[in-house]
């Protein structure tokens, strides 16, 4: 399973006590594939070390760039899909490029998406992804 994910669902994932921390973890265990920009990463570096701290953001950085099931994506083409919050355009072509079997995320800017045909770009809850991860932790 090939995702990109918001940022809020990542931060939300990535502590212990958070109950979407199977998220972080299957990560982690290489469960499924993560594709990024360097736009997100940027985006995911600012916003943990304003909920957590420097180091907690470089170390994350990192991990990221060291996981083999981290993928780097370039997004040659903006299909600007999303009008409400132009900034939320960087997920969806990295989703687009990256060939993501789904983008995670409960941002409701990322809605109109369900009401365009092309190119299709499968959104999916923190829920939804959680119960598919799930099943396919009991697969293995």
């Amino acid at each position: 399973m090939v995702v990109t994910i918001d940022c809020n669902i990542f931060v939300m994932s990535l502590t212990s006590r958070s109950p979407y921390h199977i998220i972080y973890k299957s990560l982690i265990q290489q469960k499924y594939t993560l594709v990024l920009s360097g736009e997100i990463l940027l985006e995911y570096e600012e916003v943990i070390q304003r909920k957590y701290n420097v180091s907690t953001a470089n170390a994350l950085v990192s991990l990221l760039k060291e996981l083999p099931n981290v993928r780097f994506q370039n997004t040659y083409y903006k299909w600007h899909l999303i009008s409400i919050d132009e900034d939320d355009n960087k997920y969806v072509d990295c989703a687009i490029a990256g060939s993501a079997n789904y983008l995670v995320t409960q941002d409701k800017n990322f809605q109109i998406l369900k009401t365009i045909n092309f190119p299709k770009v499968n959104i999916i809850s923190i829920d939804e992804f959680i119960l598919k991860l799930s099943k396919s932790l009991q697969k293995d």
